[in-house]
Formats: C-alpha cells, structure tokens, sequence
C-alpha cells in the first residue's frame, strides 16, 4: 500500500475479501449486498470516498460491481488494505495504449488527452470506471462509458493551463475534477459559472467563490 493515508479516488485491494465480507455479514446494519461477494472483492477494488475516517479509524470506501446499480458505501480498516494504486499511478502506467479494446470512446478519449495533459505539466490521473477498469484488468467499460480525469492542484491553475483543460471538455463524455487542499470540484462548471462552484469536501459539499479558500457556505 501506499506510504501515505489513502485519498479519495485511490483503489484498495483487500488482504482478506472472505474476513471482510464475514464482518459485515455478522452486523445487520452494514451487510453487504449479494453482488458483493468475496470472489468480486478479490478481484475488484474498493474506491476511497470522500470523507473523513470514522471513530475507528477506518477508511471510507465504495464497492463497485459490474453495473452502475452495483454501488455500495462501507468502511475498511486500515489493516485489511494490501495494494493501493492512484489515478496518478493508472495514468502513468497507460495501459489504455496496449489494451484489447483501446478503440471504446472512453479509451480513444483519453489516448488523445493523455499527451496534453502531460505536455500541460500538470498533476493528473484517470479515475472512475476507465481507472477501475485500467487498474483491475476487469473490462466493465461500454460504448457508452464515460472518463473521469482527477486534476490535483495546490495552487490555482496558471490560465495557460486553464484553458488548455477547459478546450479538453470539448468532448462530453469527459469530466475533470480539480483536487485543491480543500476539496475538489468540476471543471466544467467552473467554466461554466467563472466563479461559484460546489465543493466536495470530507465534511459534505459546500458552495465556495474559490475553491482555494475555506469554503464559505453549504448548498
């Protein structure tokens, strides 16, 4: 696993998916559904969510199954995470280039992204099912798929770089997130509004003039 605390978007493997599985099935408040099984979970990774760890401890994560009905929150202990790979991680691996079915919109969308972004010298990674997809070896994606892009930004982008990334949502079916120190937010409308823009943060979303700044107020 990675040295650091796991982030949100980051993809955790479990050390044990039958000990998870047999957790939750022994409280009813927090089973698991059937789609999740310790087969599934050996295969496929668990999505760090945005939120703050509970009073265990433990890692806000989302399950995914082969649909997009199959979602499900629960909370992982730290201890049960054996392998994490980040959409930086994906990105830089570029398995799109080499994979069987490389002409999905999805994956053409990004093979066409990828150098820009990399000649942009930004901070970037794939997330959502094209990085679920890319870092399990579980081909779940369609015609229909869309790419999720994770910008990580300390600091406001430099306006060269802005609208750089902004000319990239040209194409509809991909979205950039922003990731700044205070939480993250969709490029797309900030463009849209040129200001205003709802913030995810650990604490619930938040409308906030700069998403650099402490958030000011929630929705």
């Amino acid at each position: 696993m990675t040295a650091s605390a796991p982030l949100p978007h980051d993809l955790l493997w479990l050390a044990d998916p039958a000990a998870f599985v047999a957790d939750h099935a022994d409280r009813a408040d927090c089973a698991l559904p059937a789609w999740a099984s310790a087969a599934w979970l050996a295969q496929a990774p668990l999505v760090v969510r945005r939120a703050r760890a509970d009073a265990r401890g433990r890692i806000p994560v989302g399950l995914r199954g082969v649909t997009r009905a199959q979602r499900h929150a629960a909370w992982l202990p730290a201890a049960q995470v054996a392998r994490a790979v980040t959409p930086r991680m994906i990105a830089r691996l570029a398995r799109w280039r080499e994979h069987p079915r490389r002409a999905l919109p999805a994956l053409a969308a990004l093979a066409r992204a990828a150098p820009l972004l990399d000649t942009m010298r930004v901070d970037w990674g794939v997330a959502g099912s094209v990085g679920f997809s890319l870092a399990s070896g579980l081909d779940l994606l369609h015609e229909g798929s869309d790419l999720d892009l994770l910008v990580t930004a300390a600091a406001p982008l430099a306006p060269p770089a802005k609208r750089a990334l902004i000319a990239l949502l040209d194409d509809p079916r991909l979205d950039i997130q922003v990731d700044t120190p205070r939480g993250a937010f969709a490029l797309r409308e900030r463009a849209r509004t040129g200001g205003r823009v709802l913030l995810k943060t650990a604490d619930g979303p938040v409308m906030c003039e700069d998403p650099w700044l402490a958030p000011a107020a929630r929705p």
